[in-house]
């Protein structure tokens, strides 16, 4: 199953977003449901809370004032710790219980208002980030919830920045806007990449790049920083180190639009290490390269990793090539020319003997 990560600004709309993905047949899990569902009357989870901060949590229909909950829990942090450790688990207990009862064909989409802040983004497949101007998300918490406005500019004060949350978004949805635009935005998106990327998932298709030289994009950057983190995200303490390195991971270089990364490991049987984790999460064995080459399997992210041991000369050869070629502006003109017009063998023999040469030379 194909697994997204949603999440937006308090006020940015991310109720227009689930819907329509709701309407095109994927599994919403919605952190926040979750959040009341845990601590329904007569939960177990709800008794736990009075038993912790007292009845007085309570409202005259025996459901959680929230309100008062807040004013026990949130006076220090040993309080805060305390409710955490009673809402924490038993929301990711039913978190994992939704996504194990999804069909394997699902697109589950998990909102999740913290995503960011939680530090959770690299365990999706995608991250989506509906996104709107700050002024813009408090007009709508003043005018459409009613919503005092300095409760309004503390809460969105306590929430990942604007940058944060764009930095790590893989799509980015305006919805500061006309509605029907971001609707046919989403229906696009499923269309386009979220519907492909699960059945390539599902049936172990990769995405191949085209090698055609484009021009530099800078947020090759960016893009490599979310994939490396993800690769860090499944093959946890196997890797030593996991770099960006290739062709567009020289500033300023035309290149093919494909993100190089290199997962560098301890030794052969790491190697076999982390190409059994990184398989089983879904990348694909290229059978036919001479190294351990794999293809990821989003149709607009094309990626090619290589797994290599840290005493393999291709290790410190590929972290050295992006500084070499980048340094020499006769080198980097010559390197542009060479993506245009040769094959990848040809081209790494041409990056193998120039950087050989440099390090001869310091």
């Amino acid at each position: 199953m194909l697994m997204v990560g949603l999440t937006g600004g308090i006020g940015a709309g991310k109720s227009t977003v689930t819907a329509v993905l709701k309407e095109a047949g994927a599994v919403i899990v919605d952190a926040d449901l979750i959040a009341r569902e845990v601590v329904e009357p007569g939960s177990p989870g709800l008794a736990m809370l009075v038993a912790e901060f007292g009845e007085d949590i309570l409202g005259s229909d025996g459901a959680l004032d929230r309100a008062a909950l807040a004013a026990r829990a949130f006076v220090d942090a040993k309080r805060t710790a305390a409710l955490n450790a009673i809402t924490h688990p038993l929301i990711g207990e039913r978190t994992a219980e939704l996504f194990g009862t999804a069909p394997e064909d699902a697109i589950v989409v998990h909102d999740m208002p913290l995503l960011v802040e939680g530090g959770m983004t690299p365990g999706y497949h995608l991250v989506i980030v509906v996104d709107a101007p700050a002024e813009v998300r408090l007009r709508r918490l003043v005018e459409q919830r009613g919503m005092p406005e300095d409760d309004a500019r503390a809460r969105m004060s306590r929430q990942a920045t604007d940058e944060a949350r764009r930095a790590a978004a893989d799509i980015l949805i305006d919805n500061s806007g006309d509605r029907q635009t971001v609707v046919d935005l989403t229906r696009a998106l499923v269309e386009i990449r979220l519907d492909p990327f699960e059945h390539n998932l599902r049936t172990g298709t990769p995405v191949v790049g085209e090698r055609t030289v484009v021009p530099f994009r800078p947020e090759w950057a960016g893009e490599a920083e979310r994939a490396c983190a993800r690769l860090r995200h499944v093959v946890g303490g196997t890797a030593n180190r996991i770099d960006h390195v290739g062709p567009t991971a020289i500033e300023g270089l035309d290149a093919p639009d494909i993100l190089d990364l290199q997962v560098t490991v301890r030794d052969a049987d790491a190697v076999e290490d982390a190409l059994h984790s990184l398989t089983g999460a879904g990348y694909v064995r290229d059978r036919s390269s001479d190294r351990p080459l794999l293809h990821w399997c989003d149709p607009a992210r094309p990626l090619e990793v290589t797994v290599v041991a840290e005493d393999d000369p291709d290790h410190e050869f590929a972290l050295l090539m992006a500084d070499v070629i980048g340094a020499d502006p006769g080198a980097r003109a010559e390197y542009s020319e060479i993506l245009r017009r040769a094959n990848r063998e040809e081209t790494r023999e041409w990056e193998r003997t120039l950087t050989e040469a440099s390090l001869r030379h310091r």
